[in-house]
This record gives C-alpha cells, structure tokens and sequence, in this order.
C-alpha cells in the first residue's frame, strides 16, 4: 500500500486509477488527516479493478467538508465528469454543492438522509438491511418483532426503516426500546406483552453483544443488519443461530481474497463500496452515460456487494444476502434483489 507524502489537500494524487478511453471521473479519499490510513486502504480496494477503463483521478478530501468541496471544485476543474465519495456524510453536501449540478456525486456515506439534489448515497441503509432480514423473517411467520438501538441518528433511522417496512410485511411492531447498554432488556421485552418472536438489534457497537447474551435462551430470533459483517460473530456462543444482512457472500469472496493477498487485511464495506464505484465510474464512462440519467439506469447495476439500483431520489436500491452463524461458519439462507 503506498503511502502519500508532499501532496496538498484537494489536489490530485498522481497516476490515478485508470487511464485511457472514454470518460472522466475522480474518487474523493481522505488522504490526509485523522483518516489517511482509512483512505489509503480504499485507494488499495478501488485499484483492484481490471479491464479497460476510464481515467480516474483521485482527491484528497483532507479532514473538514471546506477541504472536500475544494477536492471536488479541483476535480470537476481537472475534467471530471462523476464524483465517487466523499467518505463521509458530513462533506458529502459540501461536496455536491460545490460542484456543478450536471456533475453526479456518489457518496459511499449509507446517511439516507443526504440524498437528493444530484447527490446519490451508495451506502448499505438502515433501510437495506432492514428490508432484507425483514423479509426473510416474514416468510419465516416471525411476526412479533421488537427492535433494539441505540440513540443517535442510526438507531433512528433503523427505528423508521422497520416502521415503514413492518405494515408491509403484516409483522407487529413493537414499541422501539433505545438504550445504551443491556441492563434490564429482558424485563424491557416483557413489559411490550411477552416474548417476541424475533428482535432485530441493527447496530454493532460494544453493547451488541452483551445485549445477545441477556437474550440468549429465551427462543428468540436474533436479527441483525450489515453492520454485523465486521464482527467475529461465530466465536460467540450468543450469536449461534442468529441472522443477519450481509453482502452476497459468492459475490464478494474474489474480491475480499483479492484485497487480504493486496493488503494483508480483511475488507470491510466501505473497501467493497469504493471498489464498486470506480467499477461503476468506469462503466458508464465506457458507455459516455457519466450523468444522472446513466446512474438511474432501469436494469442497475452488479457489484462485488450485490445488485444494485439508483433512483431519481438519490436513494440506491440494494439485493442483500441473508447469512445465519452456525458454529465456526455461516449459511446462505436468503436474499433480496432489486
């Protein structure tokens, strides 16, 4: 993995990604600051592509939403014709309001809530993982379903990606229960009129698992979102059984082997994200479809995540697998398309 020195924030890193035929794109990295390590991996992760593709330039997007838009201002100025990143939500908008409004952005952010007004998030959503464990555990006539987050802007919009979904699914939603830690869980279950059938704990923080554990023995489904693709759940006794969202896992194998032999670390993600994004940038710039009209292509599109599809909206449609942890491995019991 190369290691950055001398450059500026916002300018571009020479060599790029690609080079030649139709096209322009740059991909906007955090090179500099308190996430260098970060954007290096994901310089690694989107340098993985093949084939003949378009020139990509990448950017440092530095550590604030001002040294973003000035990245995205170079990039535009340099010729780019689509923006892949910036990482984070909080420079996501600056971004694409420094940028003309023909100039897609593609934020690899999973923050619903930034979508619109050219800028598309290409992050797994609350709403996506929700949608695929969901609808798994409907078929599987669990209805009762209670759901567990955290407070804070995920936890929410876990709690209204359910919301939505549970009418859908003829599933019973039970009060949201928000809390920091797993003290007096069961007793918070039993106060919603017994025990449900399943509860659906989306984030992965430190208290997932001793919230697993105070549930652990009680015939209850555990439910998990995207998140939990990070952890090492099959050490865990408490996760045994349980299902989660997770990326097609015959999709994403190649593609993880390819960045562990690169690296010497496991991919995340976010490295799968930037991947399928410069892959995305490279195929419409073969096909001259750089705009918000190629994005919003009817058929979609295949990445090393799963299908997927963006909508005028912003929003990006996702097929996510369904995985159960077994005792040192994990099943492929269901999935979901676009």
């Amino acid at each position: 993995m190369s290691v950055l020195g001398g450059c500026s924030v916002g300018e571009a890193i020479g060599g790029g990604v690609t080079s030649g035929g139709p096209g322009q794109a740059a991909l906007l990295l955090p090179l500099s600051g308190a996430s260098q390590q970060l954007g290096q991996m994901l310089q690694t992760a989107a340098s993985l592509g093949g084939g003949p593709g378009i020139g990509i330039d990448i950017f440092d997007t530095g550590s604030s939403p001002e040294d973003a838009a000035a990245a995205a201002r170079n990039a535009v100025d340099a010729g780019a014709n689509m923006l892949i990143g910036p990482v984070f939500g909080a420079q996501a908008r600056a971004v694409a309001a420094a940028v003309p409004d023909q100039v897609p952005v593609v934020t690899l952010s999973n923050d619903a809530s930034l979508a619109g007004n050219g800028l598309y998030v290409f992050g797994i959503t609350p709403a996506h993982s929700a949608q695929a464990v969901l609808s798994l555990a409907a078929q599987r006539n669990l209805r009762d379903v209670a759901v567990i987050v955290p407070p804070g802007a995920f936890g929410a919009q876990s709690v209204s990606a359910v919301q939505a979904l549970a009418p859908q699914l003829g599933m019973q939603l039970r009060a949201p229960i928000v809390r920091g830690d797993a003290a007096g869980i069961g007793a918070a279950l039993a106060n919603g009129g017994g025990t449900p059938d399943a509860v659906y704990l989306p984030a992965a923080d430190g208290n997932l698992a001793p919230i697993a554990r105070a549930l652990s023995g009680l015939d209850i489904q555990l439910l998990g979102s995207a998140q939990w693709s990070a952890l090492d759940l099959e050490s865990d006794p408490a996760f045994n059984g349980a299902w989660f969202a997770a990326p097609d896992p015959l999709r994403f194998a190649p593609f993880r082997d390819a960045f562990a032999e690169a690296t010497g670390s496991n991919a995340g993600i976010i490295a799968g994200l930037t991947y399928d994004g410069t892959e995305l940038a490279r195929t419409l710039g073969r096909q001259g479809r750089q705009s918000r009209r190629g994005l919003q292509a009817e058929d979609g599109f295949s990445g090393v995540l799963g299908p997927y599809r963006f909508l005028r909206s912003g929003l990006c449609q996702r097929g996510l697998a369904v995985l159960r942890v077994g005792s040192g491995d994990f099943a492929l019991i269901g999935a979901t398309s676009v």
